[in-house]
């Protein structure tokens, strides 16, 4: 499968580029067995294999595009225990044991991706440093109080500051120690050498069409057959529907730029803004990075919203007020770097991590990585190698991805299906627009006849012409004007403007079209599109029913 070539404003990340990439792995080009097949190149499929192949079993790696060409070269890296959502939250799902659990399984796999960088000598710019938790200001003033109460039941060192370390704007802090950050694409390229060095064996450009427990078969028609198979691609694209409802998709926002070094002490930040609160905020979250001589890289990510769900403001404007936010706090100077990334957000806020539902016992899965994607992505390729070896895991049961948290459930319905249902309404519901209303450099659905499509026309005036319907499930897309691709707002499901897919669930290109009159021809009427949206509604029903 050919690389997926973007438009020359698609957003870069600080991570991956030219000087970046991990070349010299070939195309799937026969047909193999293993002992374990990973689908995925990023660092939940590499670090299970690393494991693995650690373990003595044969490995085989397939990735669609490049190594780390998804959602690990998107990251900011930052290897953390201060999770997304507060550990005095955590607390009355899981219960103050379980609480614990969690926060031991992240400091466990940062020192482990520590020991590994050691044992295999990577040069990826790993350092231990303190993070600081800042006040939202939506948020209550009692709220670092109470989660570093809750920090010290779970047996973390923490202690309240009267301010916060870099930042003379903001008020208290919350001190998280010995946290740790990295170059992930050169994490990455380590990880390849040792699965290499080890037997492994890792195939690009391989699109896996056909998954289950037996293998897959790749869109060139050649197999893989295994005893075990993982599926590490973000959202797993074996499974249709059980995983996918419960978590959703959002789209993170991150910007970098210059700062001279010795400004700002080594450390991370972060505030304590809640998306899934029912009138939270988006969370910034904040690193620097190496750059040259004179200056350092401030990383700010932030701006969340639910993919397909813009909201109130654009994806350009989303960036817009990341810099105002980040200017407010840091001494940045020129901004080089823009970009955004996928966050999969569970209903209990942890990674699934083990066995997939409903499947054979040979299937695993690593998805939700609730924006703390390289520990749990690493605490997920420990407990599969474990699993396959027929070891214990204190975690296995923790992150089982066939748990189910009714206390979790009901406030994350009901973030989560209102902002679907509202949009979906938006576009089962109304009407596309003309093609001539498309500008250029713009995307649109628009209808023909009474049919929709997805159309964007490129800076030159060139028509790219798709289906509207997304090929997991048959939701309408939207147009994401910052990415230029087409995001479905039922699952989180990407796909390039030429219809090439970019995140699952979805794992089937969209059909490309000539012609309008070709795409209307074959796209559904907008009549028979309502029944998705009922469809919807049903499903809302049903799970407002069962809290």
């Amino acid at each position: 499968m050919k690389e997926i070539t973007k438009p020359s404003s698609a957003p870069s990340s600080v991570w991956y580029n030219d000087k970046n990439k991990i070349m010299g792995f070939p195309q799937l080009n026969s047909n193999l067995e293993t002992d374990v097949l990973i689908v995925g190149g990023g660092i939940a499929g590499l670090s299970t294999a690393y494991c693995v192949a650690s373990s003595g079993k044969k490995v085989i790696v397939v990735e669609d595009g490049a190594i780390g060409s998804g959602e690990t070269g998107k990251t900011t890296a930052q290897l953390v225990t201060a999770l997304d959502t507060r550990y005095y939250k955590m607390e009355t799902v899981f219960g103050v044991a379980d609480t614990a659990l969690i926060a031991e399984s992240h400091q466990q796999a940062i020192t482990f991706i520590e020991d590994l960088i050691r044992r295999e000598k990577i040069d990826c710019e790993f350092e231990r440093l303190d993070g600081y938790l800042f006040l939202h200001p939506h948020d209550q003033q009692d709220s670092l109080l109470k989660e570093r109460d809750a920090l010290l039941r779970s047996g973390q060192t923490t202690a309240l500051l009267e301010n916060t370390p870099g930042i003379p704007t903001e008020g208290k802090s919350l001190l998280f120690p010995m946290q740790a950050q990295f170059h992930p694409m050169k994490y990455l390229l380590g990880l390849c050498k040792a699965i290499v060095e080890k037997g492994g064996q890792i195939y690009v450009n391989t699109h896996a069409s056909v998954i289950n427990h037996t293998g897959i078969t790749s869109d060139k028609g050649f197999t893989i057959s295994a005893k075990h198979i993982v599926v590490a691609t973000n959202a797993p694209v074996n499974d249709t529907y059980a995983m996918m409802l419960k978590q959703t998709a959002f789209r993170s926002y991150v910007i970098s730029g210059l700062v001279k070094k010795q400004i700002l002490p080594k450390a991370l930040w972060w505030d304590t803004g809640d998306q899934q609160n029912e009138n939270g905020q988006p969370y910034h979250y904040v690193r620097t990075t190496a750059y040259d001589d004179d200056f350092d890289l401030l990383i700010c990510g932030g701006e969340d919203h639910p993919v397909g769900v813009i909201g109130e403001f654009s994806e350009n404007e989303r960036f817009e007020r990341l810099e105002m936010w980040t200017r407010a706090r840091f001494p940045i100077e020129t901004i080089t770097h823009k970009w955004s990334g996928e966050v999969l957000i569970p209903m209990d806020s942890i990674a699934y991590l083990g066995r997939n539902p409903f499947d054979k016992k040979n299937a695993y899965i690593i998805t939700g990585d609730a924006g703390i994607g390289m520990t749990y992505c690493t605490i997920g390729a420990r407990i599969i190698c474990d699993l396959i070896n027929d070891v214990g895991n204190r975690y296995e049961s923790l992150y089982a991805p066939s748990r189910f948290h009714l206390k979790a459930s009901g406030p994350f319905f009901k973030t989560v299906m209102g902002d679907i249902e509202g949009i979906l309404h938006k576009w089962f519901s109304g009407k596309g627009e003309q093609l001539d209303t498309l500008g250029l450099d713009e995307g649109k659905i628009i209808e023909i006849e009474g049919h929709r499509c997805g159309a964007y026309k490129d800076a030159s005036g060139h028509l790219f012409l798709v289906s509207a319907e997304c090929t997991h499930l048959k939701c309408i897309l939207c147009w994401n004007a910052s990415e230029k691709s087409w995001d479905c707002p039922c699952h989180g499901s990407r796909f390039s403007f030429t219809g090439e897919v970019l995140n699952g669930p979805a794992n089937e290109n969209l059909k490309s079209y000539d012609t309008p009159q070709a795409c209307a021809s074959a796209s559904e009427s907008m009549a028979t599109s309502n029944s998705g949206y009922n469809r919807i509604k049903q499903i809302r029903s049903h799970l407002k029913n069962k809290r």
